[in-house]
């Protein structure tokens, strides 16, 4: 069971009575999706995000997994690294993820595989989730999903949970099909963990639908995810925080960057609550 911890509870009163008043036509959501609307742990083991079941599945030529996790061994630790400037942080990222996503398309990606790899269902949504994005889809308020994963893997994971409507859009790395079926390469902009600060939402064809929805809850399990909100204008922000793991070594983090932390792969029973609130 996630244990809820609220930051600063008077300001997040005053956050939820603004987003109350402005009811549900000035809301929308901004959401990553690996960990926060998918549960981080199944049956006692790490739950593997989108990326990972590529690796891990034996799905491409045999040489891919030893490869992606040589990229993974270099790149990972100075994901992490707090020491390294932004600047360069950014730079070795996108790295690592064109070097990935050139080694994934070399290994024979196609549109079979993301169907098998759907099809093994180790991608698993939060309690709670499923009546999270049916209920936005009734009050038609708009979902964006933003991702440095595979958005075709999720977009297919959502098809199959029945689970994708006009209201949900995905920002994520798309990949480019030929007549066959087989990836020949991934669409621009190149999304990777620590640019979604920077994708320039307003060249999505979804962007004119925000433009008067000034109150956003954002919803993410890691501290960069708070950086999805620029490039949205906003006036009130609820961030939503689920804090999967080391929960006391990264709490305080949390806490300057959330206004409510979840934790212990909790369920979505906060959040709905709250959304049933805002929408009386």
């Amino acid at each position: 069971m996630g244990k809820v911890i609220i930051s600063d509870p008077e300001r997040f009163l005053n956050k939820k009575k603004a987003l109350i008043e402005g009811g549900k036509d000035n809301l929308h959501i901004i959401s990553d999706f690996d960990r926060t609307l998918s549960r981080a742990f199944v049956n006692g083991e790490r739950a593997p995000t989108v990326i990972a079941q590529i690796r891990n599945g034996g799905h491409l030529k045999e040489g891919y997994p030893r490869a992606a996790q040589d990229l993974f061994d270099h790149y990972h630790p100075i994901e992490k690294d707090e020491n390294i400037a932004g600047d360069e942080k950014n730079r070795l990222m996108n790295e690592w993820w064109r070097k990935h996503f050139d080694l994934i398309i070399e290994s024979g990606m196609n549109k079979q595989v993301i169907k098998n790899i759907v099809d093994e269902k180790n991608i698993i949504l939060r309690v709670g989730v499923k009546e999270f994005i049916e209920k936005l889809n009734l009050d038609k308020i708009p979902l964006v999903i933003m991702s440095a994963s595979t958005g075709d893997m999720i977009i297919a994971h959502l098809i199959e949970e029945e689970l994708i409507y006009p209201n949900v859009h995905i920002v994520a790395n798309l990949f480019e099909f030929d007549e066959s079926g087989k990836v020949k390469g991934v669409k621009e902009p190149m999304i990777h963990s620590h640019n979604k600060n920077e994708i320039v939402v307003r060249d999505f064809d979804f962007y004119d639908q925000l433009l008067h929805r000034k109150n956003v809850i954002l919803l993410g399990d890691n501290v960069g995810d708070v950086g999805m909100i620029e490039g949205f204008n906003y006036d009130n922000l609820i961030k939503i925080g689920f804090l999967n793991e080391d929960i006391e070594k990264n709490m305080e983090k949390f806490k300057q960057n959330y206004d409510v932390i979840i934790t212990g792969d909790g369920s979505f029973e906060f959040v709905n609550k709250l959304l049933e609130e805002i929408l009386v």
